[in-house]
């Protein structure tokens, strides 16, 4: 029951008619406020998010610029004295302004309102959760069971890192379209067989999943990645005694979602962001984050200094990097059963992929991949594979295009020029598999 409605910040907010007008008050003082302003930097939009403080408001802020694929250039965090702000310089994927107003209102909304990004039609999906050991051709034998369990693949991420492997799956019944999860027999039979290829963790569930990459995170960080070291540490740990603060520094190649990343691990580590700088200078970035534990303590053991760097250094190395190969064409049953079976045959190693699809619409499938040694693949390898995968349009693409040679306008959010029709077809994806318009055929 609503007992009437209020206006803050230009967003509707209906009121259970339990509260006062104090209620209210402490409520509308916590709403985070969105500005969103494309005049004051010449080649960045710079949103600023401010509110009460409250934990996981950054990691959430930072999720919703991630999950439209946008590059945060710089940042800078503040929270002390029960408020914060948060300052960040963001460009689209061709390194230009935003100036899609949908794009805009998006962000404003979806901060302000703290709701999750879901992909569109999740809610009808059933998810599944593995977790095991890594090892040549294992996605396309993941591939090839469901596909035999008559189970249509419509989302999924999957990570490999220090020889293990973490994937979130979101299946419905290939005919119907309908999810699995309330057929027990059928769900048995597929935890059985999909337990018998990884040798290791296998969840199915109708909950919904938030954030796919943020569920990755978590189930890597509890299959214990960490532990094995991959690369040199990009990361120290310093403490500041006078302040009580435990100092994070992270020195790396630049690429995107890093910061995400970073935020994601420290928040579910319970780790607190009181102030932090990000920035980044060519390819290189360069973060600093002043943390303590939820409980208010800095990092007090070398123990535990030790392990931080660890989790956040597997973060960081945990979207592992190969050729990107983008392949689109219209969903058909065993499509990805097909794909990663022609990877297989033809010796290259998935080491991440990204899966959206819809039923007799056209998928998008992005695959990194690697050659047995870990290098990128030759181009022979590739034709191998297009020859493979029949009609099927196969992109060996850079991960991280930029096109875009001049800003728009300073406060133009109509700009015009080099890269913005493809742009354009990048924004309307993002949206269109956060649900907020219907699927488009750019």
């Amino acid at each position: 029951m609503v007992a009437g409605i209020a206006k803050a910040r230009d967003v509707e907010v209906e009121w259970p008619c339990c509260l006062d007008e104090y209620e209210k008050l402490v409520l509308l003082m916590n709403t985070p406020r969105v500005v969103i302003d494309n005049s004051v930097y010449p080649r960045a939009t710079l949103v600023t998010v401010d509110s009460a403080k409250k934990h996981r408001y950054l990691l959430e802020a930072v999720q919703v610029l991630s999950d439209l694929n946008l590059s945060i250039k710089k940042a800078y965090f503040s929270s002390d004295g029960g408020w914060l702000m948060d300052v960040f310089h963001v460009t689209d994927q061709l390194g230009c302004k935003l100036t899609d107003e949908r794009v805009i209102s998006f962000i404003e909304e979806t901060i302000e309102a703290r709701r999750p990004n879901k992909s569109v039609g999740q809610e009808n999906l059933t998810a599944l959760e593995l977790t095991g050991a890594d090892r040549p051709g294992l996605l396309s034998e993941i591939f090839a069971v469901l596909s035999d369990l008559q189970c249509g693949v419509s989302d999924a991420r999957v990570w490999t890192h220090n020889g293990r492997m973490a994937a979130v799956l979101f299946v419905s019944d290939e005919e119907s379209g309908e999810p699995i999860d309330d057929e027990p027999h059928r769900i048995s039979d597929i935890q059985s067989r999909l337990r018998n290829i990884l040798q290791g963790q296998t969840n199915i569930t109708s909950m919904a999943v938030a954030n796919a990459e943020r569920r990755l995170h978590q189930m890597m960080f509890a299959d214990r990645d960490f532990e094995t070291a991959s690369s040199p540490l990009a990361v120290s740990i310093q403490r500041l005694v006078e302040r009580g603060y435990s100092v994070v520094t992270v020195q790396c190649s630049d690429r995107p979602k890093l910061l995400f990343d970073i935020v994601c691990t420290l928040t579910e580590m319970e780790y607190v962001v009181y102030h932090g700088t990000v920035r980044t200078d060519a390819d290189q970035a360069y973060q600093e984050f002043y943390i303590k534990h939820s409980d208010g303590r800095p990092i007090s053991s070398e123990a535990e200094r030790q392990r931080v760097m660890q989790c956040l250094q597997a973060a960081i190395d945990r979207r592992g990097q190969g050729l990107r190969l983008e392949i689109c064409t219209v969903e058909k049953p065993a499509l990805l059963s097909e794909i990663t079976r022609a990877f297989r045959e033809n010796g290259l190693l998935v080491k991440r992929a990204e899966v959206s699809s819809t039923k007799g619409q056209l998928a998008s499938n992005i695959f990194y991949v690697t050659d047995a040694g870990g290098g990128i693949p030759s181009s022979e390898m590739v034709d191998a594979v297009r020859r493979n995968i029949g009609t099927c349009s196969l992109t060996v693409t850079q991960p991280f295009p930029r096109i875009c040679e001049e800003a728009p306008v300073a406060g133009n959010r109509s700009g015009t020029g080099l890269g913005l029709a493809s742009l354009g077809c990048l924004v309307l994806k993002n949206l269109s598999n956060l649900g907020l318009i219907r699927s488009s055929s750019c």
